[in-house]
């Protein structure tokens, strides 16, 4: 991969189509979700628009300005350690750019920049339990199987169609 075509930035307004794409995108694909297009519209816009509550980071194929890749990032406190974890979130990448190195060039934009900035206590991320080719390409980066579970109770998504 020629890295004089590529370009990682943050996004900005203009991305919203893409990014609503790929998020939809990555929710049936990992999950066999069909969410609400509308309704991830607004949660893009609102994050977009209000940076306390996170950013996303894209990709963007040069020549043409098209985003190939994608990953949000929000936010925990963590009293513990007085600083924020950054959590990874809707990491997606186009399948014609898979196993290009598309994501791990996304990910080192965000570790260099959380270490330039200096309050954040580390990067965590959850993956589903089934998805052994993403745990796979989250450990060939460096991220390494926390010792915890995930629970939840979801107010806005119904179950998931194989529950």
């Amino acid at each position: 991969m020629n890295q004089s075509e590529f370009h990682v930035r943050l996004a900005e307004p203009r991305d919203r189509e893409s990014l609503v794409t790929f998020n939809l995108a990555l929710a049936r694909e990992t999950e066999g979700r069909q969410l609400d297009g509308a309704l991830i519209q607004a949660g893009v816009e609102s994050l977009l628009a209000d940076s306390a509550k996170g950013f996303y980071v894209v990709m963007e194929h040069r020549p043409n300005g098209r985003m190939i890749g994608q990953l949000l990032i929000t936010f925990e406190w963590s009293d513990w350690r007085n600083a924020v974890f950054w959590w990874l979130q809707s990491v997606y990448v186009q399948k014609e750019w898979r196993r290009r190195c598309v994501f791990k060039q996304l990910y080192d934009y965000v570790l260099r920049e959380a270490k330039r900035q200096g309050n954040v206590a580390g990067i965590r991320l959850y993956v589903e339990q089934d998805n052994t080719v993403a745990q796979g390409v989250y450990a060939h980066v460096g991220l390494a199987a926390a010792p915890y579970k995930v629970f939840e109770t979801d107010f806005i998504l119904p179950t998931r169609p194989s529950e």
